[in-house]
């Protein structure tokens, strides 16, 4: 009798403490869940916020490059008449600014390796110099006191083309950031049709996106590989090369 006892109580101890494991695993489930659901609408608010933050610095700045590039062609349309038809695809827009032609004039400040917006000159602008007196004055600088903003976080600086497709200015980015994507989607979805577009080569490698090569670069402009660019027109010409879907 007392053995059977004594069995009894172990089985009962036995059990009240798997009752009590259960609970405890239950506990833990339920906290772990309660993380999990405390912690999506955070991070789906920080998802959100980030978004919102690059559309608004992306699309501020190309509002601002624009409008000092438009100023420039209606402040000087005569631009400088010994521009050639290679080095000018489209007066009076400032041409490319590595272009030889200022190497050529000895055009100072020292001519950009790259063809960066921070560089731009206006072509016709009287601030200019070099020993020919070619007027072409730097667009960003203390003397224009228009200054180029950097670029957002993880972007590069934004590029300029002008060449036989027309004029745009382009940005671009290797990280591989969730909202980066959505974000250029959505700051595509503000502007006109094929006024700009979205060229994803982030799991690709490097697309050319004009139909001609502009002087001083060895093949045609391109979104590099494992990158996400960003691209808007200034102008826009029948040959442009069209990477959204649905433009002609």
């Amino acid at each position: 009798m007392k053995r059977h006892l004594a069995h009894a109580r172990i089985d009962l101890t036995r059990t009240q403490r798997g009752g009590a494991l259960i609970y405890i695993l239950v506990a833990v489930a339920l906290l772990a869940a309660l993380t999990v659901s405390m912690m999506e609408p955070s991070n789906q608010q920080a998802q959100s916020q980030n978004t919102t933050n690059l559309v608004t610095a992306l699309d501020g700045q190309i509002t601002t490059i624009s409008s000092v590039i438009q100023d420039c062609v209606l402040t000087y349309p005569d631009q400088d008449s010994e521009l050639t038809a290679t080095q000018q695809k489209n007066i009076p827009y400032p041409i490319n600014p590595k272009d030889p032609y200022f190497t050529a004039q000895s055009a100072t400040p020292a001519v950009a390796t790259v063809d960066e917006v921070a560089q731009i000159r206006c072509p016709g602008n009287p601030g200019g110099s070099g020993p020919d007196n070619q007027d072409h004055a730097p667009l960003f600088n203390a003397s224009s006191g228009k200054y180029m903003p950097p670029p957002p976080s993880m972007f590069s600086a934004w590029k300029y083309y002008n060449g036989a497709d027309g004029v745009y200015i382009m940005t671009s980015s290797n990280k591989s950031d969730p909202y980066i994507p959505v974000s250029l989607a959505r700051l595509d979805g503000m502007y006109s049709d094929c006024e700009a577009d979205v060229i994803n080569r982030l799991s690709a490698g490097a697309l050319n996106i004009t139909s001609d090569t502009v002087p001083g670069d060895a093949a045609a402009k391109s979104c590099p590989a494992g990158n996400i660019c960003f691209r808007y027109w200034i102008i826009q010409k029948a040959t442009a090369i069209q990477v959204s879907a649905g433009c002609p």
